[in-house]
């Protein structure tokens, strides 16, 4: 392997830590807004805790999208098993296409307050679960749309 193929890899690994860590990171915010509030409405409704649990798990999502994001970098990067070639706009593209998918992925944070929201407002009212199913995923819709960007970037630059 030759030290530039080294350098090159080197930001495919860089790219693959960012979009991995930061939706990682946002993801446990928001799991934790989203925990606190379920914990307590379970606690006086047990029979809520079906409900509660899945508006709950909703800012788990853009973490998904960072591990994804990660596993195409690298099985393209050929940091996995195979991969083609690999050339310097891979390099640097890895770096932004993490960039991209760990920011949007950021949305975990605030879709963390909106499940906590609507985990309160299924405490008062057990109806209103699917609605606020829907706010929440209003704040997932960045994240999905940072994770198109990304793989239409890695189709483009070679990845995929």
């Amino acid at each position: 392997m030759a030290a530039g193929e080294d350098d090159i890899k080197s930001e495919i690994i860089v790219g693959c830590m960012i979009a991995a860590s930061i939706t990682g990171i946002a993801s446990a915010i928001g799991l934790a807004f989203t925990g606190v509030s379920a914990v307590a409405v379970v606690a006086e409704k047990p029979e809520l805790f079906g409900k509660t649990l899945i508006l709950q798990l909703l800012p788990m999502t853009q973490s998904i999208y960072g591990l994804l994001t990660a596993i195409l970098l690298m099985m393209g990067g050929g940091l996995l098993a195979g991969g083609g070639e690999i050339t310097p706009l891979m390099g640097k593209g890895a770096i932004f296409i993490g960039m991209i998918v760990g920011f949007t992925g950021l949305s975990a944070i605030m879709q963390g307050m909106i499940a906590s929201s609507a985990i309160a407002g299924t405490a008062r009212n057990p109806g209103i679960t699917a609605r606020g199913i829907m706010y929440a995923a209003t704040a997932e819709t960045m994240a999905i749309f940072g994770l198109l960007v990304a793989i239409l970037l890695m189709t483009g630059i070679g990845f995929l």
